[in-house]
C-alpha cells in the first residue's frame, strides 16, 4: 500500500488536497481525520504539519509526501523534491532597517531572526558569510525593532507589512519555492509512486491549458495552425461544409483570449473553449 503525506494545516493543505481529488484520489470529508485509506487506489493517507512531512519521509517511514520546497530545505531531511506541483508560491528575502545594509555581506557577524533557520544557515554558508541565526516562530518583523536581531530573513509577497514594520529588503532572494511531492532520497522505484506523479502532472497540464475547436476555411488552415500548434499538434478535420475545416487544440488557459482574437483575424468561426479535466499527456 501507497503511503503519503499531505498537510493537515495551513496554506498547503487546501490546494495539495484538492489536487488529489483532481486526481482521483479519495480524500477526508472532516478535517479532524488524521488517517485516511483509499481501498480504491490502495493508498494510505496521512495528514501531518506540514513542517514535520519531510522528517517522516526521509525517514522511510511514508514512501512520498506534499510539502513546499523551503519546509523541506529547512527540515534538513533527506528527501528530495521529485515534482514541482505549481501552487504555495513564496520568495524569501532578508530585510533590515532602511540604509542599515545594501547585500547579503554586510550580514557578516550580525544577528538574523527567522523562522526558517535550515535555509539561512544552507545560504549564508553557501555565500560564505557568518551570522547569529535566531530562531522564532511566526512573525519576525518585529524582531530588529526590539534588538533582537540586527535583520530578518522571511516570505515576501508585497513587501507591505514589512514597510509597516519600517523594514526594506535588501540581497537576492535566498530561495523561490512552491509546494513538491517528495521522497526519501535513494528510495527503490515504485510503480505506484509513478502512477501518482503521472496523475498529478495530468492535473498540472489540465490546469494550464484548454481545449480550443474552431471551424476556418480550408485556405487559412495554415495560418491558424501557427496560432494554435497544441501540445504536440492539433487536430484537423473535414467538415460537411465543402472547402472548411474544423481544428482542435490545447492552448495555454492564461492566452485563450489573446488566441481567440488572432483566429478571428485569420477566419475562424465557431470558436469555442473547453476546459480540461483531466490529461495524460
Amino acid at each position: 500500500m501507497l503511503r503519503i503525506a499531505v498537510p493537515n494545516k495551513g496554506s498547503l493543505s487546501e490546494p495539495a488536497s484538492q489536487m488529489l481529488t483532481e486526481a482521483g484520489y479519495r480524500q477526508r470529508s472532516d478535517s479532524r481525520e488524521l488517517v485516511l485509506i483509499d481501498a480504491d487506489n490502495d493508498t494510505e493517507f496521512f495528514f501531518l504539519r506540514p513542517r514535520d512531512i519531510a522528517i517522516y519521509v526521509g525517514s522511510g517511514r511514508l514512501d512520498v509526501g506534499i510539502t513546499g520546497e523551503d519546509l523541506l530545505l529547512d527540515s534538513g531531511a533527506n528527501a528530495q523534491g521529485i515534482l514541482e506541483l505549481g501552487f504555495a508560491r513564496s520568495t524569501f528575502r532578508f530585510a533590515g532597517i532602511a540604509g542599515a545594509a545594501d547585500s547579503v555581506a554586510d550580514l557578516q557577524d550580525k544577528r538574523v531572526a527567522t523562522a526558517y533557520p535550515g535555509v539561512v544557515a544552507s545560504y549564508l554558508a553557501n555565500v560564505g558569510v557568518s551570522a547569529q541565526i535566531i530562531r522564532l516562530d511566526g512573525a519576525v518583523e518585529t524582531a530588529v525593532r526590539l534588538d533582537v536581531a540586527d535583520a530578518i530573513a522571511d516570505v515576501v509577497e508585497t513587501g507591505t507589512t514589512l514597510r509597516h514594520a519600517g523594514l526594506e529588503t535588501f540581497g537576492e532572494p535566498l530561495l523561490k519555492s512552491q509546494a513538491v511531492l517528495i521522497r526519501r532520497i535513494g528510495a527503490d522505484a515504485s510503480s505506484q509512486v509513478e502512477q501518482l506523479m503521472r496523475r498529478l502532472q495530468g492535473v498540472i497540464i489540465a490546469r494550464q491549458y484548454v481545449l480550443m475547436d474552431y471551424d476556418i476555411r480550408d485556405e487559412h488552415v495554415a495560418r491558424a495552425v501557427a496560432i494554435t500548434p497544441g501540445f504536440e499538434s492539433p487536430t484537423v478535420s473535414p467538415l460537411m461544409r465543402q472547402g472548411w475545416s474544423a481544428v482542435r487544440s490545447m492552448v495555454p488557459a492564461s492566452e485563450t483570449n489573446r488566441i481567440m482574437d488572432e483566429l478571428w483575424e485569420v477566419g475562424a468561426r465557431g470558436i469555442i473553449v473547453t476546459s480540461i479535466h483531466a490529461s495524460r499527456l
